[in-house]
């Protein structure tokens, strides 16, 4: 099974409620044609921090001043928008590295206790297409740990309860294919919902986006990028693709240095 990312929820901007505060606030806001809703909603949440409206609004076009906002390190306003993601067809190995990042994501993953794997697929590394024999030596290794999954969940199933402790049902199914699924390697496929900020997405496509010997976080890295830039072009536009030698792809951003703050 190949990488496949799927948009579940993106950010909305309920532009008519804003506006009503506005002229409660005897306020106009001078809109940029043609911005979608999660890039107003960042500039408004920009505007709110200093009421800068009507007269007090500068003459820059809504990407522009995101672009400022990025540049100058006010990046928390990023934060109110966000997408939900989900991703089939990559490894445990990817996701163990996904799930280091914790501000700004939250994760669901298809649990390995409940579900049972006699029919996993394994997550080929790309790296193996250099070699047929290191590939060949890979889909044997994956198969046997696969043969012996099936062999522990059959006769550890089969021995009732032969821990000799005394557990419920439930209990004793996880602890059976808990055991079971110790011998299946990082490559196994998994699925995982991914929900995350735009400024947490914008950290992790800096850090996980352009790492050379990383094929699969790059991947889904790009993936993830076109998603959200062709929701918000503007919060992204620093950001673009470039295929490498190998033809897979790699996010560059103009903007060096660490993650700003603010």
């Amino acid at each position: 099974m190949s990488l496949r990312v799927f948009k579940l929820s993106s950010p909305q901007f309920y532009a008519q409620a804003f506006l009503d505060f506005l002229r409660l606030e005897q306020k106009v806001w001078n809109r940029t044609p043609g911005a979608t809703g999660p890039e107003e909603l960042v500039e408004a949440a920009g505007r709110i921090c200093y009421m800068s409206f009507g007269e007090k609004q500068s003459p820059r076009s809504n990407e522009e001043y995101i672009q400022n906002l990025i540049a100058q390190g006010h990046e928390s306003v990023l934060e109110h928008v966000s997408w939900t993601f989900l991703l089939i067809g990559v490894s445990r190995a990817f996701t163990h590295q996904l799930v280091r990042h914790r501000i700004g994501f939250s994760f669901s993953q298809l649990s390995q206790q409940y579900h049972e794997e006699t029919e996993a697929e394994f997550v080929e590394p790309a790296h193996l297409r250099t070699s047929p024999r290191a590939l060949e030596a890979w889909r044997e290794a994956v198969e046997t740990s696969k043969q012996a999954y099936t062999i522990i969940l059959e006769t550890l199933d089969g021995s009732q309860n032969g821990s000799g402790l005394d557990l419920q049902k439930k209990e004793l199914k996880r602890a059976v294919r808990s055991a079971a699924r110790s011998v299946l390697p990082n490559a196994t496929e998994t699925k995982i919902i991914i929900t995350a900020n735009a400024r947490a997405l914008r950290h992790f496509f800096k850090v996980r986006g352009s790492i050379p010997g990383d094929v699969e976080m790059r991947e889904a890295a790009a993936a993830m990028f076109k998603v959200v830039r062709d929701d918000a072009p503007a919060l992204f536009s620093d950001f673009s693709l470039k295929d490498l030698g190998d033809k897979t792809p790699m996010l560059v951003s103009k903007l060096t240095g660490g993650c700003a703050e603010g």
